[in-house]
């Protein structure tokens, strides 16, 4: 069965209305969502994503929806570790919390034309070179390593966006205060950029980096461009009310890069077997197929990307309980997002060095 095509560009035009009327909802009116609010979006498109699976089941089949289900944890996955990463920008700039709703906005739609441009390519690439595969397989398994022992390369990544941070500042001019969340400001009669376009232009660096790596994890679970791109939609839809919703929870998933590690690994493994079941290279197994290795189903996939998830979490807040329960009274940390928006309130301006 073909999902139908009145359904895949109905689909679209659906989820499209709902981010521009998100959109419209934050420029209309800003403000710093509660738990109450958060939650019920959160709900609302984590909803919305089961029905659609229900939609994809009833038009096309269980395996056609298991593909989309297994797909959208995976990216909804790695959308939370890229929270992580906008937590600690938004506190090296000092972003105050009232505007941090519409930085994490940009964010996502950088991110949906970036991966919306990945997936294009990729389903080009793979529709005309099958082995890409053994590349993807390989780049996924890498990415795990450097995901579960990050060392210097996530010094090296640092260094690097500093270095880029440091080059705008020197060919831009930019205020040293925030002007709303405007991105251009007049200063003594000057117009200047406003610190949010550093902002940006990390969060965009960011968007770039997860880009890379999130999408040849789907292509291991589907090859379908409509369900990749639905499945990155889905995971980047609330995204800014999850950012909110987890606040100082985010802390405490100590253990969730493991996690997201082993599906990463897990799935750069399938793409391996996969490329090995269509070999065409003749220097591997004189450019027969290999039949020998396992074939990894989707409901496999799905089972590992939950169990991954479930443990690293559980484990994570297993192991918060204990060293908060150990720590001493009134010894406990402000979260990333909490620390975010003191910084901001009480010095009212970012860091005005070459950068973070």
């Amino acid at each position: 069965m073909e999902l139908p095509v009145w359904f895949e560009v109905g689909s679209l035009i659906v989820l499209v209305l709902i981010l521009i009327g998100d959109l419209l909802l934050i420029l209309k009116r800003p403000h710093i969502p509660s738990t109450k609010e958060s939650t019920l979006w959160v709900v609302f498109y984590v909803t919305l994503a089961l029905i659609f699976a229900g939609l994809m089941w009833y038009f096309a089949g269980g395996e056609y929806a298991g593909q989309f289900i297994a797909g959208w944890l995976t990216e909804y996955s790695l959308s939370i570790d890229n929270l992580f990463v906008f937590v600690l920008i938004m506190n090296q700039f000092a972003v105050p919390r009232r505007y941090q709703q519409e930085v994490l906005m940009v964010g996502i739609i950088i991110a949906l034309v970036l991966r919306g441009i990945f997936i294009l390519l990729g389903a080009t690439i793979i529709e005309n070179f099958l082995p890409i595969f053994y590349v993807f397989g390989a780049f996924l398994c890498w990415t795990a390593w450097r995901q579960a022992f990050p060392g210097a390369d996530h010094e090296d990544e640092i260094k690097k966006e500093r270095f880029i941070v440091r080059m705008l500042r020197r060919r831009v001019d930019i205020s040293d205060h925030y002007d709303g969340a405007k991105t251009r400001t007049t200063v003594a009669g000057r117009r200047m950029f406003t610190p949010m376009i550093i902002v940006f232009v990390a969060i965009g660096m960011t968007d770039l980096l997860f880009a890379l790596d999130s999408i040849p994890a789907i292509f291991g679970i589907t090859t379908n461009p409509f369900i990749v791109f639905t499945a990155n939609i889905f995971a980047l839809m609330g995204l800014r009310q999850l950012y909110f919703l987890l606040g100082g929870l985010l802390d405490r998933l100590k253990y969730l890069h493991y996690g997201i590690a082993f599906i990463l690994a897990f799935i750069g493994v399938k793409l391996i077997f996969h490329a090995m079941h269509e070999n065409e290279l003749p220097f591997i197994n004189g450019g027969q197929h290999i039949t020998w290795v396992p074939d990894i189903s989707t409901w496999m996939s799905l089972g590992v990307i939950i169990t991954s998830m479930v443990v690293a979490t559980v484990a994570s807040l297993i192991a918060s309980s204990r060293e908060r329960r150990a720590a001493p009274a009134g010894a406990a940390a402000a979260s990333p997002v909490e620390a975010a928006e003191e910084v901001a309130e009480h010095k009212g301006t970012p860091p005005t060095v070459d950068g973070p």
